[in-house]
């Protein structure tokens, strides 16, 4: 009989962080106690990323008295009664509140917001969990080890879409209960579970989300979006990636670095000197790499106004 099911996260980047979900399966599986409100813990999050306490209330549990969210006891996060909403000021554009059910999401995570969150809602009652943060750096490696308490166990590893298998890159040993993935790239970036079983019985574990900083899918844009542009109007350019966290932007003209920085660049009563090919290069804090867009050329398509009129 399988009683639990173990997974833990180490990444050899720095010393080993450890994370922990554990199933105890109803009937033949077990059963799982939720610390009051809040599910069963810990939950797991990535740097740069975000993440979402949600309670077991409902809207037709309100409505509440009062509602304070805190960070490892002391640290408070946000509090709420009907007729004011307190965020104190590490949390300030970091939280949304969801009022109906006092769940709370919290964004830009870093490795600081690692541990004890808990709420305490009157007259509903309150509850804890444990948050843990890990940073995930393109080209690192990451183990998952699942383990059980039950007898004589055997392990199948499954990512967002299919059951993971050895490759060049990755490494099932320990009997099936060590998953390695080395050389990481984007592509590993998955929901990973792993599924165990007897004769007896089977389980499966929370899922871990193993996610990776980039930059990557660094784009350019412009507004308004047409076919062409009048002289002396105003275009602006837009940068986008995929990074964690958040890219620094830099500018370029025919290759050229612009003084400019910022996610956009706006082009105001733009004149034929300015023509070129712009493009924008991300740049990652966290890995220290960065990537360069495609360019976006304006300038065939910059025209007088009694010629764009006939275009």
């Amino acid at each position: 009989m399988l009683k639990e099911v173990v997974l833990l996260y180490s990444n050899n980047l720095k010393h080993p962080l450890y994370f922990l979900l554990m199933v105890i399966f109803a009937l033949l599986l077990g059963v799982t106690e939720a610390a009051g409100i809040l599910p069963d813990g810990p939950l797991i999050a990535a740097v740069g990323g975000s993440v979402m306490f949600t309670t077991s209330l409902t809207e037709a549990d309100g409505p509440f008295i009062s509602v304070i969210w805190t960070f490892n006891v002391t640290d408070f996060i946000i509090s709420y009664n009907p007729s004011s909403t307190d965020i104190f000021p590490n949390y300030q554009d970091r939280i949304t509140y969801v009022s109906s059910t006092a769940s709370l999401e919290l964004r830009d995570l870093t490795l600081e917001d690692g541990g004890e969150y808990s709420v305490n809602v009157v007259p509903n009652g309150g509850g804890r969990i444990n948050l843990d943060i890990y940073d995930l750096v393109e080209f690192s490696s990451f183990n998952l080890t699942c383990s059980s308490s039950g007898t004589s166990p055997s392990f199948i590893w499954m990512n967002s879409s299919s059951e993971v298998t050895s490759s060049d890159r990755v490494q099932i040993t320990d009997g099936g209960s060590t998953l390695t993935v080395v050389d990481v790239t984007r592509y590993d970036e998955q929901s990973y579970r792993c599924r165990v079983f007897n004769p007896v019985s089977e389980g499966i574990s929370d899922p871990v989300n193993i996610l990776v900083n980039g930059p990557e899918n660094t784009k350019i844009s412009a507004s308004p979006s047409q076919e062409f542009y009048e002289e002396g109007s105003d275009i602006t350019l837009s940068c986008s990636a995929d990074s964690r966290p958040s890219a620094q932007f830099t500018w370029f003209v025919n290759g050229t670095k612009l003084p400019d920085s910022g996610p956009e660049l706006t082009l105001r009563n733009i004149q034929f000197s300015q023509r070129g090919d712009y493009s924008c290069q991300a740049f990652n804090s966290r890995t220290l790499t960065n990537e360069i867009s495609p360019s976006l050329s304006i300038s065939s398509n910059l025209c007088k106004s009694d010629i764009c009129s006939s275009l």
